[in-house]
């Protein structure tokens, strides 16, 4: 592995408003590297998560590139520094997609854009599957190159239930350790971390009570929508999804936990062979989903992204 010397300072956190039925909110997001960068890499989380979850990929894209890159890694609305939604039925792809593209405007607006990719973990990934996918989007370029990290257009219906045993469980603990210790509890199939990788990954997922204590930093009614989700709704689902995935143009590089039980290994053959004929990267010893924190992970994205 490659090492460069280029010094990465810590992120700005960042804030653009989003229009919504109930009056608007506002979306974080946490910038790296060079803010005049014409290119620009958008890193979006998982459902229950934010946008610090990339911190170590952004800092490694950053150094790769000797500065001269753009890092975006938002909150997406309800988790992290950014506006909880009045309405919870807003927590859907549809809102995400339009809070995306007011964040793209206005960093283009900051700085004009020539080359646009996309890194998106689950949830994250079926947002830039829908950008890139959707035509007639009002996107600042064409997205160039896009990292689907475990997520496809089929999701295996035992993973959602999976994950509706806890979405929404934001709790209360005496410590950030505690926090910490319960979030991996369910986050095993993340695969090995270190207890200080683990706590690092943890610490801006958890916010202090004003009553002492604390408690996930997400809106516990990200579950609402989430919970209407049915076994023939997400297979009717899927059509549509297949059709935005056919209709992609940008290179995909489709990553996934060799033990993912959400991206099936079916699912994401499929994609390598059909629409954009996705390149695929498993990692053994991960499930849902990889954290991009290990050097082999970082190093599949990087080599993707910045090979010219």
């Amino acid at each position: 592995m490659r090492f460069f010397p280029t010094a990465v300072f810590p992120p700005t956190l960042n804030y653009v408003p989003c229009p919504d039925a109930s009056g608007g909110h506002r979306m974080a997001y946490w910038q790296w590297g060079d803010a005049a960068s014409p290119h620009l890499i958008v890193c979006a989380h998982g459902l229950s998560r934010q946008g610090r979850d990339f911190d170590v990929l952004a800092q490694s894209l950053v150094a790769r590139a000797r500065g001269q890159l753009r890092v975006v890694c938002p909150d997406v609305a309800g988790r992290g520094q950014s506006d909880w939604l009045k309405d919870p039925m807003g927590y859907q792809i549809p809102t995400y997609a339009g809070d995306m593209l007011a964040m793209l405007a206005q960093l283009h607006r900051q700085a004009p854009l020539q080359t646009f990719d996309w890194v998106g973990t689950s949830m994250g990934g079926l947002i830039g599957l829908t950008l890139a996918g959707a035509p007639d989007l009002p996107l600042p370029v064409p997205l160039r190159r896009l990292v689907l990290n475990d997520v496809g257009p089929a999701i295996q219906w035992q993973a959602l239930q999976r994950i509706g045993t806890y979405v929404g469980q934001t709790g209360r603990f005496d410590s950030v350790q505690q926090a910490a210790d319960a979030m991996w509890a369910i986050s095993t199939s993340f695969g090995p971390h270190t207890p200080a990788q683990w706590l690092a990954l943890s610490q801006a997922m958890i916010k202090p009570l004003e009553s002492g204590g604390f408690t996930l930093h997400y809106d516990p009614a990200i579950a609402v929508p989430f919970r209407t989700v049915t076994e023939q709704s997400a297979a009717e689902g899927q059509a549509m999804l297949w059709k935005l995935y056919d209709n992609i143009k940008a290179r995909v590089l489709l990553t996934r936990g060799a033990a993912s039980d959400l991206l099936a290994k079916e699912t994401a053959l499929e994609m390598t062979r059909r629409g954009p004929r996705a390149s695929l990267v498993e990692f053994p010893g991960v499930g849902h989903a990889p954290t991009f924190v290990s050097d082999d992970q970082v190093e599949a994205v990087a080599l993707f992204l910045l090979d010219r």
